[in-house]
């Protein structure tokens, strides 16, 4: 995992959108982090907002500079208003395409309410897709 500061976009990096971790990918499936309901899925599928039960709102963001692929190299399997549960797989992503057109395949996943959120832990190291746990949130 890599530390949000270190994400090469400066509102990343600056918590401009939320805090969080960010991944670099060793698959081409995305899944879901959380239980909840889809709220986004951006036009460009770069990027995919999901609202727990609790209303913590995730975003998950593939690759950097990848909204102007404008959807080529991103497939999504889920729509706005769908249920999911951690492990759902909600996008599957071509890296080999991304890595030569994105600035980078380092792919944020934020808390954009940080507002609502009183205690808030981040995870380091290796994670496994659907597995790890990479934050941990009070609200």
């Amino acid at each position: 995992m890599v530390e949000i500061v270190d994400v090469p976009d400066e509102v990343f990096a600056q918590k401009l959108i939320g805090d969080g971790v960010a991944v670099i990918p060793e698959a081409d499936i995305f899944v879901s982090p959380v239980d909840g309901i889809v709220t986004a899925v951006f036009p460009t599928k770069h990027a995919i907002g999901i609202r727990t039960k609790e209303g913590i709102e995730v975003m998950i963001h593939v690759g950097i500079d990848t909204v102007k692929l404008n959807g080529e190299g991103f497939v999504t399997f889920v729509t706005e208003g769908d249920k999911v549960k951690v492990g759902d797989k909600l996008l599957k992503v071509e890296r080999t395409l991304i890595k030569s057109k994105a600035k980078s395949l380092v792919s944020p996943i934020v808390v954009t309410n940080m507002d609502r959120i009183k205690e808030f832990k981040k995870m380091t190291g290796k994670a496994t897709a659907g597995q790890t746990v990479v934050i941990e949130a009070v609200i």
